[in-house]
């Protein structure tokens, strides 16, 4: 119930600020959601490099969690067909003030530094952010441990973010797909990992690499759907598709088949936003 009050503020909010601002910003800048609607596409944005939520299926197609929340989402905002461009993390908020795309759905969590280049809808999705090593260490067993370690993330993540925070006396490696961390860590090229859960597991599944998590939970993160400012009309219609979702059990079913039988993902968006 939390969430769909929240929610439900997001998009009273947005109304508000459209009011006062939507004449002037439209008169600047294409009217997103109208336009995507005439045309019947909407360009969204993702790695397909970050399974589960996003990632590349056997028939060559984007596929995962963020993938069909986005497609769902684009049906209920009126638009018949979604064109994935493929990016990196460390391009999304770029990508979106040039025009690349028109959302990013993929996993990309709302911070207060992107939040003053871009817009964010209602979140869909959260994750646990853990630390990964190799199955045989024996010597990183929580955050204290990664002192004067190589530690590899993801470019352009708010893991990364927390690693420079947090991780002062790490040596901080960036990578700008998630799957060359995971096989440099595999080589021994780095010590750990900051990666979610999920994401980290299923490298390990998939790839058959002799890692584990151990520690904590580091951080829990939300993800949500980006645009460029200035698209009250797009943020909005986003942030109603994702509340009835919510409500209808969609998020729950497409969580369920994509990221696991057990998952509660609307009960773990409430914890996280809690936590806030």
């Amino acid at each position: 119930m939390k969430l769909r009050r929240i929610i439900g503020h997001i998009c009273a909010a947005g109304l508000l600020a459209g009011a006062a601002s939507h004449a002037g910003a439209q008169n600047i800048a294409t009217d997103i959601l109208a336009s995507a609607r005439a045309a019947g596409v909407i360009r969204i944005a993702n790695t397909q490099s970050s399974p589960p939520w996003s990632l590349i299926d056997d028939k060559l197609q984007p596929a995962g969690y963020d993938v069909e929340v986005a497609k769902e989402v684009a049906r209920r905002i009126g638009v018949a067909r979604v064109v994935f461009v493929a990016d990196s993390f460390k391009n999304f908020v770029e990508g979106l003030k040039a025009g690349k795309y028109d959302l990013v759905m993929n996993d990309l969590t709302p911070t207060p530094e992107r939040e003053k280049q871009v817009d964010f809808a209602a979140p869909y999705g959260v994750e646990d952010f853990r630390i990964f090593v190799l199955a045989g260490n024996g010597t990183i067993k929580d955050k204290p441990d990664l002192k004067g370690k190589k530690v590899g993330v993801t470019t352009g993540t708010s893991n990364e973010t927390w690693a420079r925070t947090h991780l002062k006396d790490s040596d901080i490696r960036t990578y700008d797909n998630g799957g060359f961390v995971f096989n440099d860590l595999g080589n021994g090229r780095i010590d750990a990992v900051i990666s979610s859960h999920f994401g980290g597991m299923k490298y390990a599944t998939v790839n058959k690499l002799p890692i584990k998590e151990v520690g904590p939970v580091l951080i829990y993160q939300l993800s949500a759907p980006a645009m460029v400012k200035g698209q009250p009309a797009l943020r909005d219609a986003v942030s109603k598709a994702i509340a009835d979702m919510t409500r209808d059990g969609t998020l729950d079913r497409l969580a369920r088949r994509w990221v696991g039988a057990e998952f509660d993902m609307v009960g773990d968006i409430e914890r996280a936003l809690r936590q806030q």
